[in-house]
């Protein structure tokens, strides 16, 4: 995140916004889906990805944090889901989560994940290749100049041709807003979270829903 700018203004200071994106939002509405199959993840389940350049976004005061990069790891095993039908099946969890430089302007910020695992659940069918998924249970911190918690969930897509895991949605929650934010984040603010989470080679991972 190289660029944090508040909408109108360009008030620089609030990193704040940044992290909360991380954090992420309020549990979506789902599609119907009755079956997710899971295929090409290695053995164990273990899988990587990284994103680059993701960014959060305050919805209510349009700062905007950017990190240079994103990681993620998580438990994907093979198999055949149903639990949970038809609203969200759950496939998986995200056991690490980290950002990498996320800065406001040159003010730097440091953002953590929160309480782990975060569930990975399919929720929707599959059309074109592209699955419907949200993660829940997100959590994450900004700290520095200023402090803030992100709570909720995220929503997006699994791209099964360049397996990668598309975060572009989701209400994100704001709180314990602390330091100098200079009322670039606030406590309640909505925040959007996007990346787009590309997995290592060695899990070419496929997710088919019916």
């Amino acid at each position: 995140m190289r660029k944090f700018t508040k909408a109108a203004t360009g008030t620089a200071v609030t990193g704040a916004a940044l992290i909360a994106a991380i954090g992420l939002a309020a549990a979506p509405a789902f599609a119907s889906v009755n079956q997710a199959v899971v295929s090409g993840s290695p053995s164990g389940g273990v899988i990587t990805a990284t994103a680059t350049t993701p960014t959060l976004t305050d919805n209510t005061t349009g700062a905007k944090l950017t990190c240079t990069s994103a990681s993620a790891t998580g438990s994907v095993l093979n198999g055949v889901y149903t639990a949970g039908a038809p609203t969200a099946i759950k496939v998986g969890t995200i056991t690490k989560a980290a950002w990498s430089t996320c800065k406001l302007n040159s003010i730097t910020f440091t953002v953590t994940a929160g309480t782990l695992p975060w569930n990975l659940l399919v929720t929707g069918v599959t059309a074109s290749g592209s699955t419907p998924v949200s993660l829940t249970g997100v959590s994450a911190k900004l700290t520095g100049l200023c402090t803030a918690t992100i709570t909720g969930s995220v929503t997006g897509s699994f791209v099964n041709s360049s397996h990668t895991l598309s975060i572009t949605g989701g209400s994100l929650s704001v709180s314990g807003v602390g330091g100098l934010c200079l009322g670039l984040i606030n406590n309640g603010d909505s925040i959007t979270y996007k990346a787009n989470y590309v997995l290592a080679s060695t899990a070419p991972v496929v997710v088919t829903a019916t």
